[in-house]
């Protein structure tokens, strides 16, 4: 086993592992030899084995005690039950070198992992394992991830800085407090969704509208990719956008008469409050 504070390991391989490893091999933040993982699921392993060349450790402990960078990339009704078996693991005190621990688990608090992590440790060995807590979206996948990022106490500038390098490497990183990180929660992590929604709503309209499947989708996607790159390169607000494209009377216009008849507006900004509300309950 090896043992080196340059190594980074992740304790779970599915789609969000999968992307973070892409990412930190394709913008040579890693060598694949430097990168291990850890999965329950074998199938999964074999995968991202032969895709990345990298090394699998045999179990979550040896993973954790031969990485300096661990991620913590399971499932969040895994996670504390994945951490009480690397804690109470008797080589756990084998723990002297310092450790960065990074979690993607939604909703599940620093504080949470604190109470796992730093259960059976003196304060000393408490510091050597500082925490930090992302929420990234599906958009990592394409290297397109906005990700928001809270740390514990323990965290030094150093520490910060090697975890937002590892999220830039697949899109833009932004610090928060962690109480924020529910609207963070509600606004980018879910974000994907409500983007995806108003695609699924426009591909049908034009189905309804008698266009060729094919066509409408592809209509759908450039116009919503354009806009995107629009509303980027633009200094206009999106209210000022709006207004350029809605000529009186025009097209436009008919079709916000409905979205105004229907408070589409209001809809969606008590849509993504309740998101941020589902997650305090999923936080508590």
């Amino acid at each position: 086993m090896k043992k080196s504070n340059n190594n980074i390991g992740f304790i779970g391989a599915g789609n969000m592992g999968y992307a973070m490893i892409s990412a930190i091999i394709g913008s040579n933040l890693y060598k694949p030899s430097d990168i291990s993982v850890s999965d329950i699921n074998i199938e999964s392993i074999k995968n991202i084995k032969k895709t990345f060349n990298i090394v699998s450790e045999n179990s979550n402990i040896e993973l954790f005690l031969s990485c300096g960078i661990i991620i913590l990339a399971v499932k969040p009704q895994h996670l504390i039950n994945c951490l009480s078996q690397i804690v109470n693991n008797k080589k756990f005190k084998e723990v002297n070198e310092k450790k960065l621990i990074i979690s993607i688990a939604a909703g599940i608090t620093i504080k949470q992992i604190e109470s796992v992590l730093y259960e059976k440790i003196d304060l000393n060995t408490q510091k050597k394992l500082p925490v930090i807590r992302v929420m990234p979206n599906t958009p990592a996948l394409v290297l397109s991830a906005m990700s928001g990022i809270s740390k514990n106490v323990y965290v030094t500038d150093r520490d910060l800085k090697n975890a937002k390098n590892i999220l830039k490497s697949m899109g833009k990183v932004i610090e928060f407090e962690e109480k924020q990180l529910n609207a963070v929660t509600a606004m980018s992590g879910s974000g994907p969704a409500y983007l995806f929604y108003l695609a699924e709503s426009m591909i049908e309209a034009g189905l309804a509208l008698e266009l060729d499947p094919k066509e409408s989708v592809a209509l759908t996607i450039e116009t919503l990719k354009g806009a995107i790159k629009l509303l980027e390169n633009s200094s206009d607000s999106p209210f000022q956008l709006r207004k350029k494209v809605t000529s009186p009377g025009g097209t436009t216009e008919a079709a916000f008469n409905v979205f105004e008849k229907y408070s589409t507006k209001k809809v969606i900004i008590e849509a993504i409050c309740a998101a941020e509300k589902r997650s305090v309950e999923l936080c508590s």
